[in-house]
């Protein structure tokens, strides 16, 4: 039992992400997956429970079971892309929430009923066959706790190591390998045949008198589970949500139960003994357990609290990040998961002892289990949010508890506590809000809370689950930028597409382009309310209102891209964070191949990445899966940012260069021609001069990288690890990415056609990478005497490289600006220096003579 419950939860781990990729969203997936699995599991009980109770040979029910559960995970290796496919199709590219989730629920229960079905009745063919060997002491509690012990280890064992090691469906056959040798085992069982079950054989107490225990086991199923969704939910905005999060989190959480369902196995007959009945048992269990799940809740109010004590315990490092997390996990699950195990292994007891076979209790038990992630995580979390939810928990526990209960200090402590809770403890939200600052809207969705955060300097931040920013107010020249460079790349585009909305500037910058149709496409909805806060000043609103230019499309970007028929010129991919919220599925082959088939024939993509939440590593198996694609892909920087480098992977479909003077009469065609300037791309040079690499150098960077693949997800695995302990600075990474990477002018442009301008853009370049690596150096202050003693020499030797490089020239010609009231002579000799190395701008001899005439 204990190596099929390995097994049980190995597939979990594996199906989740696998279902993930059609479902569209990991947070999706994990409902959807659970859901399934419990049904499963409880159908599995309900259906086989009584036949295999009436079996004279147990055992062989027991290796039909395991044998069923290896076959279909075979067949689902062979059957998931295709059906996957299928289904995808079946959702469509923007499908309402109702029918969205119901083709999620309803198709990943049935893709995966064989096998969950056939794990649904290996617990009670497993108690069958001890009882026919005569084990009378190893009875139900014992083998729940040995099974999701097993479960346990399937959990940690395959997020921590398998997966990340050998990919899914390896894992998924070593399951299956184990699985077979369970069978194996149990037909080697020996022993007479077994009686038909008869609860007169059964050594448990006697039945209640009073409800039946197959009503309860349904009830507190339904509430076990939906405690669960709702804690990963709260804990998800303090914890790093990453793919060892979840896990840690699920094995917590078996691990209280198993440990409930041993410890009821031990003490349970003492209680007996001492003169109480199977009901008082049970009702003090529910109180129990109502109090626990309270106690629990305080963990997860004093989650921050916690998790800051745990890094002061623990110190810095991903090992010790994880013991962090795995420490949220046991203050909100450790009590209320060891009243839980010992209050199911009461109830199947007790549902044995009324005539019920195992299978029926486990059944309903699991199907009350599988109604909980549809009701608590898609539909209660965002009409009411966790906080209610929690209540509701705590006050079905009680409910269950009553009449008997009710003038015990057991059960109204708890019922005060609880109305306590509900009216005066705050809601179960975490968000940061900086001093002097406030919360501008916050709003809980099915799959993530969604904060906009205003600081002390007016500065509004994105924030989902408290932890990933999506950008802010402050950002905009870099968010711009990030869709006009790709879309100055193509010579005429007529519709974009931009995968990840964030704050909405970035398409809300491209829609203002009046021959340009723009498509965004955003997996929260929450995310889509909040954006209209920060994209009010675009000509297109990310509203999607009629007339605009911009349209927002509330859809998974993996989903959405291959449910499309939609073609388009420039398709635009947001910088995901790679460690998060399944984003790592977006840096996949099977991803980059679907959104080239999206493109026109001289369609151009880019892919930007998040630099500075990104080890070279975990880059470095990105560049491979898009080169793996795009073989003629180029690598360029959105902006010379030291704190935040976000870089480019740009490709073209026809994989062809760019030629310089369609780059110019590109440029002279762009309106807003004003807007563009100010985001700093004037000529061809500014458009040009963030390639840093061509791809012979994105070949020899990636080198011998592990491919990330839907199968073997590198990336979300990978990258977690720089989220928990940072190798190094972003602007440290940023330097060490330019000294292995290079780029010349034939591979970005036909340098025949333009010899003198393919050397200026060379030069660039080689100016470009001296003022990043002189821009280390400077500390920030807003004394410009200061400042321009630290810049002033640096920046001129840059501007002896190239003339061209206007992000060295126009910190200068500000500097002197700023001088021209309090010292006109500084600013005068800066001017003039300034003319030395640049003579052809007209800014330096305006403000020369703007000096002279004042």
């Amino acid at each position: 039992m204990t190596a099929s419950g390995f097994a049980g939860l190995g597939y979990q781990i594996v199906w989740t992400q696998q279902a993930s990729l059609w479902l569209g969203h990991e947070a999706a997936a994990i409902l959807a997956v659970v859901a399934a699995f419990f049904g499963g599991l409880g159908i599995g009980a309900l259906v086989l429970g009584g036949r295999i109770d009436r079996s004279l040979r147990p055992e062989r029910w027991y290796a039909a079971c395991e044998i069923v559960i290896a076959a279909w995970s075979v067949v689902l290796a062979v059957l998931l892309g295709p059906v996957s496919d299928w289904m995808l199709g079946l959702t469509g590219a923007q499908p309402t929430p109702a029918w969205q989730w119901s083709v999620a629920f309803v198709g990943t229960f049935c893709l995966l009923l064989p096998a969950t079905a056939a794990m649904g009745a290996t617990l009670p063919a497993m108690e069958r066959v001890l009882t026919r060997l005569g084990q009378r002491d190893t009875r139900i509690a014992a083998l729940y706790a040995s099974n999701t012990a097993g479960a346990v280890l399937g959990v940690l064992v395959t997020a921590l190591w398998l997966v990340p090691e050998i990919g899914l469906a390896r894992s998924a056959g070593l399951c299956a390998v184990l699985n077979v040798l369970c069978a194996a085992a149990a037909l080697a069982l020996s022993g007479t045949p077994a009686p038909p079950f008869a609860a007169g054989g059964v050594a448990d107490p006697a039945p209640s008198n009073g409800r039946s225990a197959v009503a309860l086991l349904a009830a507190t199923g339904f509430l076990g589970i939906g405690f669960e969704v709702l804690a990963v939910r709260v804990l998800s905005q303090v914890a790093q949500d990453t793919v060892y999060t979840f896990a840690l989190l699920l094995a917590v959480y078996l691990i209280g139960t198993a440990f409930g369902a041993a410890g009821y196995q031990r003490w349970h007959r003492r209680w007996l003994a001492r003169g109480a009945s199977v009901d008082q048992v049970r009702d003090r269990l529910l109180c129990v357990q109502a109090a626990t799940c309270l106690l629990g809740a305080a963990g997860l109010w004093g989650a921050e609290q916690v998790s800051a004590g745990a890094r002061r315990m623990f110190g810095d490092g991903m090992a010790s990040a994880l013991a962090g997390e795995a420490l949220l996990a046991v203050a909100a699950f450790a009590l209320p998961t060891l009243a839980m195990g010992a209050l199911f292994s009461h109830l199947c007891t007790q549902a044995r002892a009324e005539h019920r076979s195992l299978g029926l209790a486990l059944g309903v038990n699991t199907l009350g289990a599988a109604c909980a992630p549809i009701v608590f995580g898609v539909l209660l979390i965002p009409a009411l949010g966790p906080k209610a939810g929690v209540v509701l928990v705590v006050a079905g526990y009680l409910m269950l508890a009553l009449p008997k209960s009710a003038a015990s200090p057991a059960w109204w402590v708890p019922a005060s506590t609880c109305l306590a809770l509900a009216v005066l403890a705050p809601a179960l939200a975490f968000v940061d809000v900086p001093e002097g600052g406030r919360i501008l809207s916050y709003r809980d969705g099915v799959t993530a809370s969604v904060s906009v955060v205003e600081d002390a300097g007016s500065v509004a931040r994105l924030r989902i689950d408290n932890r990933q920013q999506e950008g802010s107010s402050a950002t905009l020249l870099a968010d711009a930028r990030q869709a006009w460079l790709p879309l100055l790349l193509h010579g005429d585009p007529r519709r974009a597409l931009f995968l990840g909305l964030g704050t909405g500037v970035t398409a809300a910058s491209a829609s203002e382009d009046p021959r340009l149709q723009v498509d965004a496409v955003e997996l929260l909805p929450e995310v889509i309310a909040a954006s209209a806060r920060f994209t009010s000043e675009f000509a297109g609103d990310s509203g999607g209102s009629s007339g605009s230019r911009l349209t927002v499309l509330a859809a998974d970007a993996r989903r959405y891209v291959k449910a499309t028929e939609q073609r388009y010129d420039v398709i635009v991919a947001d910088n995901f964070h790679p460690a998060r919220s399944g984003s790592g599925a977006l840096y996949t082959v099977e991803h980059f191949r679907a959104v080239r088939a999206r493109l026109t024939d001289r369609g151009v993509f880019c892919q930007w990445l998040p630099l500075h939440q990104l080890d070279l590593a975990t880059l470095r198996s990105i560049v491979q899966a898009f080169i793996a694609v795009h073989p003629n892909a180029w690598a360029m920087l959105a902006t010379n940012s030291l704190e935040t480098p976000v870089l480019g992977l740009v490709a073209r479909h026809d994989a062809g260069i760019f030629d310089l003077q369609e780059i110019r009469e590109r440029l002279g065609r762009a309106s807003p021609a004003r807007r563009i300037a100010d985001y700093g791309i004037v000529d061809e040079f500014g458009l040009l001069g963030g390639f840093v690499a061509g791809p012979s150098a994105l070949h020899r960077f990636a080198g011998d990288a592990l491919l990330n693949t839907d199968d073997h997800p590198v990336v979300a695995y990978r990258a977690p690890r720089i989220t928990y302990q940072p190798d190094s600075l972003p602007r440290d990474r940023l330097l060490a990415l330019l000294r292995e990477v290079k780029v010349e002018a034939r591979d970005v442009v036909a340098v025949g056609a333009d010899a003198a301008a393919s050397r200026r853009l060379g030069a660039y370049w080689a100016a470009r990478d001296r003022f990043i690596e002189v821009g280390r150096l400077v500390q920030p202050t807003p004394d410009v005497r200061r400042m321009l003693a630290q810049v002033r020499e640096p920046l001129l030797d840059v501007l002896r490289i190239s003339p061209d490089f206007r992000p060295a020239y126009d910190p200068l010609l500000r500097m002197a600006g700023a001088l021209e009231r309090t010292d006109p002579p500084a600013a005068r000799a800066l001017l003039e220096e300034l003319l030395n190395v640049q003579p052809a701008r007209p800014e330096a001899e305006q403000a020369l003579r703007r000096l002279a005439a004042s």
